[in-house]
């Protein structure tokens, strides 16, 4: 047993050193925990921000100017004053996503109590800003209208009082929730991809050979990829939560960070084990990198980081149920958003072990079989 360890701990330390002489290598674990998470934090906004909008004012009264006046900064630019006939043409160049039209003798029919309609236009190839935006809109001209005519009726109180309450991310921040994501899909990316490619790498420089006539077993050599490469993500992994997302980005974390990163490592023996399954397929690096796009993507993306598991069909999310980066991704949540504890994530960290162990039984058994096909 202690032969055994020793075998694994020299050889995870020839694995850490052939990495850090990968050039590229490092420079894809140093980018996917810096600039993709701050990309993805900062440019893929969810919330409404300086969303362009124009005004057709055909009733030019003191209400329809107040309307136009109440969409301000920062979720709406000015709005500019446009023609009828210019509606049509706007729209089609893309020059606004909003376009309001108020019709003629709309105060007087307000006031008369007609209920007369304002149309509003949006270009829903924004999708994001037109779905936010036009509730916006409605909130914004139904509050405008409710305080002119309450200057001269009295406005009739709502039965129901409406109180709303965000949890954990007060301002609905994109950036809070889209960088720690960005660090989750770093995780499983880059566990395939280093395992993966530390196999095909002793294959490629053929010192797979020099291996299989060492006193080593196929355990050995598959255990100290396996430690050396989660051992590398590891701690870019405690770095960017520290430096990127807490620091750079002042998102909050509220949870323990030695709690999440003891579910990562447990997690990496599965995600690492995945790669080594793949690196035993490939016989070069474009393969591994055609079967990361078959496995290691659909992963991701229906792994809850993107999308909650629950929008999914009820055949795919029990599906995923069978994925350990699902588990993954809900106690990365739990603890990071919400400040769960052991107590609470605990059946996630039993699902990530058990399929985990499963699978990296199995890419064991795989790797034996290729390193003893390559002997022979």
């Amino acid at each position: 047993m202690v032969r055994s360890l020793s075998n694994i701990f020299w050889l995870g330390t020839k694995e850490l050193r052939s990495l850090f002489g990968d050039v590229v290598l490092i420079g894809l674990v140093i980018y996917s925990f810096t600039v993709a998470v701050i990309s993805q934090a900062q440019s893929s906004s969810q919330e409404l921000h300086r969303a362009s909008i124009a005004v057709v004012d055909e009733d030019n009264s003191e209400l329809s100017r107040r309307i136009a006046a109440a969409f301000l900064p920062p979720y709406f630019q000015r709005p500019i004053s446009i023609t009828q006939r210019e509606v049509e043409p706007l729209m089609n160049s893309g020059r606004f996503t909003f376009v309001l039209d108020i019709p003629p003798n709309f105060q007087r029919d307000v006031l008369a109590g007609r209920k007369p309609s304002v149309q509003v236009n949006v270009d829903a190839t924004a999708m994001i800003q037109a779905g936010i935006g036009s509730g916006y809109a409605l909130q914004i001209i139904t509050t405008e209208v409710a305080w002119f005519v309450a200057r001269s009726e009295v406005p009739v109180q709502a039965p129901v009082n409406l109180v709303t309450r965000i949890a954990f991310n007060p301002n609905i921040t994109t950036a809070w929730f889209e960088g720690v994501m960005g660090i989750i899909n770093s995780v499983t990316m880059l566990a395939i991809i280093l395992a993966g490619a530390a196999l095909v790498r002793e294959r490629e420089h053929g010192t797979m050979d020099h291996l299989l006539v060492m006193p080593l077993s196929p355990f050995e050599i598959a255990m100290s990829k396996i430690w050396a490469n989660a051992l590398v993500i590891a701690v870019a992994v405690a770095v960017a939560l520290y430096v990127v997302v807490r620091w750079y980005l002042q998102v909050p974390i509220n949870g323990s960070v030695p709690l999440f990163l003891s579910g990562t490592v447990l997690y990496l023996f599965f995600a690492t084990a995945v790669g080594l399954f793949l690196g035993t397929i490939a016989r070069s690096m474009p393969q591994l990198g055609l079967l990361y796009i078959l496995v290691a993507v659909p992963m991701n993306l229906l792994s809850g980081a993107m999308t909650p598991v629950e929008s999914q069909p009820v055949w795919l999310a029990t599906i995923m149920q069978a994925s350990p980066s699902t588990h993954f991704v809900s106690f990365a949540q739990s603890i990071l958003y919400r400040g769960a504890g052991l107590d609470v994530v605990w059946p996630q960290f039993l699902a990530v072990a058990g399929i985990g162990a499963l699978v990296l039984a199995l890419t064991l058994r795989r790797f034996r079989a290729a390193i003893a096909a390559a002997g022979a």
